[in-house]
């Protein structure tokens, strides 16, 4: 039994059914009154050091909420990439440990507020697709919905997205990336270990294969 089955057992009565639906239908509220009613609402959502230490403790799960500030077109698009992510890791998953996921990397993203004044969903939601690409590697999607694609090279797309933005990003944006992958780390860690261990032992072998026969 693991780790996870243990905290289910104890824990499991207490998941959020749906959460990621819960997150994209609470951006998309969010939009729509900063866009249409209170645009100040914008500033009260983020989480922020300065917010925290100031009282503001709803900034500790209102921060998930706040949306991408542009076309309703591309929000669209983007929430509706969050929820077909998120519906589908919660089907491999169940309610429970999906809820796990999320809330490994929302205290990465509270502990990188911490330590340097402000924390993103940049990093979690990202880590989301991430998780998707390393469970169906293989599956086929259709990239703006034209072209055909195997997930796995989205995935390393993303992981290039990840690795310009951490490289280009101030130290805030760095620790925030790097945090909000806790999720990922905490689920695939082990996982990823043993495919980066194996992949080097391998590539050794063929280079003394080939040295040998030349």
């Amino acid at each position: 039994m693991t780790w996870l089955d243990k905290l289910e057992r104890r824990f499991g009565r207490y998941a959020i059914p749906n959460l990621i639906t819960v997150v994209v239908l609470g951006q998309a509220l969010a939009w729509a009154v900063i866009m249409f009613v209170y645009y100040p609402l914008m500033d009260l959502l983020p989480l922020t050091r300065w917010g925290l230490l100031h009282g503001q403790i709803w900034r500790l799960v209102t921060f998930v909420f706040m949306p991408s500030l542009t076309s309703p077109i591309y929000l669209l698009l983007e929430l509706y990439f969050y929820w077909w992510v998120g519906t589908s890791l919660t089907r491999a998953w169940g309610d429970f440990r999906f809820c796990v996921y999320f809330l490994a990397g929302m205290l990465g993203a509270i502990l990188s507020c911490l330590l340097t004044g402000q924390g993103g969903t940049g990093g979690l939601f990202l880590s989301l697709f991430f998780a998707y690409a390393w469970m169906w590697p293989e599956q086929q999607v259709l990239l703006m919905f034209l072209i055909p694609i195997k997930v796995k090279w989205l995935g390393w797309a993303a992981a290039a997205l990840w690795a310009l933005q951490f490289i280009l990003g101030g130290l805030a944006d760095k620790v925030s990336l790097l945090f909000g992958l806790a999720g990922f780390l905490l689920f695939f860690g082990r996982e990823i270990w043993h495919w980066a261990r194996d992949g080097v032992i391998s590539y050794k072998r063929r280079r003394d294969w080939q040295d040998r026969n030349r």
